[in-house]
């Protein structure tokens, strides 16, 4: 895969993140292949490294300007990983921030079965480790959250109903999941399927107005899964009543959405952050579709000068 190494092999390379080493030549593929490397970026040191949240191995990425003002800690979102990521990072190295972020279980370099989780409850495990990572790291705060569809559930998950992260900034939380699209029909699906297969293929959607993307995405990444796992289906058909019924927050979180978002029910899900925190502030972009982070330039360049404005 890079160099010769699967997932697994280039993980078996990594130690703790906290440790500065030089890349084996394997990471420095992957993260070439990716454009993780960032070139343009001076005097920016690059971690890639390892950590155990509850049972699983997640690989975690850093980049570290030598004098950083606040921290970005990513959260990215279903069959994505931190390799899809580079213009997230790129926009807050920009402004002078650390970002640390992590593939999921399932996903990217992380170990765990493909795209599956058995409850949502793991991924709160996942973001407690990346977490005491940054305080390991002593990241400067503010400590701003950004997460990407599944990765703003996360979020939103600890907003409502864990405890309080301490050195918290803004929560930033593009195209967030609540509800799926379709979701009453994907729901009956399940119900019907899940007794006799433990996983359907993939079908791939236009989530985003760039076509190199895409084509990207179906054709050249090599960590995509091509399944949809029954179990993880029913790990969000068990979170979605859930988070729907949790208490209001004060919290008053960044919300990014396009109009034309046809992975998530974003007109739902938007009336559900409404009800759930203070007044969030919503950022509607007419043309975007799901993968905000990877739109077409100019709607990229929209969204990070929205957040400009709004971090100062």
């Amino acid at each position: 895969m890079f160099e010769g190494m699967n997932a697994a092999e280039l993980r078996a390379l990594l130690g703790p993140i906290t440790v500065a080493c030089d890349a084996p030549p394997a990471v420095a593929a992957y993260q070439r292949f990716y454009g993780l490397d960032l070139p343009h970026r001076a005097r920016v040191q690059r971690r890639l490294g390892k950590v155990r949240a509850g049972r699983y191995e997640v690989v975690l990425q850093a980049w570290l300007p030598d004098e950083p003002k606040a921290t970005v800690l990513v959260l990215h979102g279903y069959y994505d990983h931190m390799g899809l990521y580079r213009h997230a990072v790129d926009w807050a190295l920009a402004r002078g921030f650390a970002v640390l972020g992590c593939d999921l279980p399932g996903h990217g370099l992380s170990d765990g079965a493909m795209a599956s989780i058995d409850s949502f409850e793991e991924y709160q495990r996942v973001l407690d480790a990346l977490l005491a990572e940054a305080r390991a790291l002593d990241l400067p705060s503010p400590w701003h959250l950004l997460g990407q569809s599944t990765g703003g559930a996360i979020l939103i998950d600890r907003l409502l109903l864990g405890e309080p992260i301490e050195g918290c900034g803004e929560t930033l939380l593009f195209a967030p999941l609540v509800r799926p699209r379709a979701w009453g029909w994907s729901r009956v699906s399940y119900a019907l399927l899940r007794r006799f297969v433990r996983q359907i293929p993939r079908r791939y959607s236009d989530n985003s107005g760039d076509p190199d993307f895409l084509a990207f995405v179906r054709s050249q990444d090599r960590l995509q899964s091509t399944i949809l796992p029954t179990a993880w289906v029913g790990a969000l058909a068990q979170w979605i009543p859930r988070i729907e019924a949790a208490p209001r927050s004060a919290v008053r979180p960044v919300i990014i959405q396009g109009e034309a978002d046809m992975t998530v029910d974003w007109r739902h899900n938007l009336r559900v952050l409404d009800e759930k925190f203070d007044k969030p502030e919503v950022l509607r972009l007419g043309d975007a579709r799901h993968h905000l982070v990877n739109e077409r330039a100019d709607l990229r360049q929209r969204l990070f000068n929205h957040l400009d404005d709004r971090l100062g």
